[in-house]
């Protein structure tokens, strides 16, 4: 997730649309759907807490437990020959940093 915000735990996605001059996300990583929308920043904030929070009751309300979310985001300190290589063959595959070497770390991973 290139943009993504956080509150109470969970972490919510942030996409932009021309079309419709908004702001627009969704809780990531839970199965539930929550989603959230705004004309501006501070306003994406708000509403982004205000769809945490209403989540959370409307969990407490049916009386289950709300999903929980792993962070997913861990740092790394890696020598700057090797970040600048590994950022250069992302731009040439077309992704990210970041997607580039969570793909990488899933193949690895799923190497038995």
């Amino acid at each position: 997730m290139a943009n993504t915000i956080e509150y109470k735990g969970y972490i919510g996605s942030i996409e932009y649309s021309s079309q419709d001059k908004c702001f627009f996300g969704k809780l990531e990583m839970i199965d539930d759907l929550v989603t959230f929308e705004a004309i501006n920043a501070n306003e994406l904030e708000d509403n982004f807490h205000i769809a945490v929070n209403e989540y959370l009751q409307t969990c407490k309300e049916l009386n289950r437990e709300p999903q929980k979310v792993y962070k997913g985001i861990f740092n790394i300190r890696i020598d700057p020959e090797l970040h600048k290589k590994i950022h250069k063959k992302a731009l040439e595959v077309g992704l990210s940093l970041n997607s580039f070497v969570q793909q990488t770390l899933a193949n690895r991973v799923l190497i038995k």
